[in-house]
């Protein structure tokens, strides 16, 4: 008898974790297509890799969008994060702040830090930006199978955010998109297990 009682709650358990997983890979993946152009404060663009002072294709294409945020006037102001890789002699952020510059966005009207190595120091750090200089409302900026994560690490930090995922992801293909998914399965799931011990 104990011992069904035993198995029961094991195969329960096992079950309720299957949910969790399930539902969780649903939820980012339908997450994705979830845009949000309102009037903001600021774009947040999250970093990615910088190739020496110009974005990889992944990067470029988060700036490109919160360009176009910028021209049509969804926010006044952008944001860009991302420290500096090992090596590296610029940070991300300050490759993007270049690449904006010479597509016509105002050197008054972007903003950078240069110490995040995460998401979540990259949101850390943007609000503390925000804070200074009167930004209270943001638009996330990433590719679209991030935007769950990093919506839910934002409003953890406090912050009103809006997302936007950049419609030219460099993940298209499904030998990209798959792994890509996996990878922020893995660290949603994370992330949602370590808010219980916070």
């Amino acid at each position: 008898m104990k011992i069904n009682i035993v198995r029961g709650i094991v195969i329960l358990m096992c079950l309720s974790l299957v949910t969790f997983i399930v539902h969780s890979g649903f939820s980012i993946w339908s997450y994705a297509e979830y845009n949000q152009l309102t009037k903001a404060d600021a774009a947040i663009v999250l970093g990615a890799a910088a190739w020496g002072d110009e974005p990889s294709p992944v990067f470029r294409e988060r700036i490109n969008h919160s360009i176009w945020l910028y021209e049509n006037g969804y926010v006044d102001k952008i944001i860009f994060t991302g420290g500096k890789g090992e090596g590296d002699k610029y940070s991300e952020s300050e490759v993007a702040r270049k690449y904006a510059l010479k597509h016509h966005v105002r050197g008054e009207d972007i903003f950078i830090e240069t110490k995040s190595k995460i998401t979540e120091e990259n949101f850390k750090y943007a609000k503390e930006i925000g804070f200074a200089n009167n930004l209270k409302t943001f638009i996330i900026v990433s590719d679209p199978l991030h935007m769950k994560r990093a919506t839910l690490i934002a409003k953890n930090f406090g912050m009103e955010v809006y997302s936007s995922p950049t419609p030219s992801s460099a993940y298209q293909s499904k030998g990209s998109k798959i792994p890509f998914f996996c990878r922020e399965l893995f660290f949603y799931l994370g992330y949602k297990v370590s808010l219980l011990f916070r």
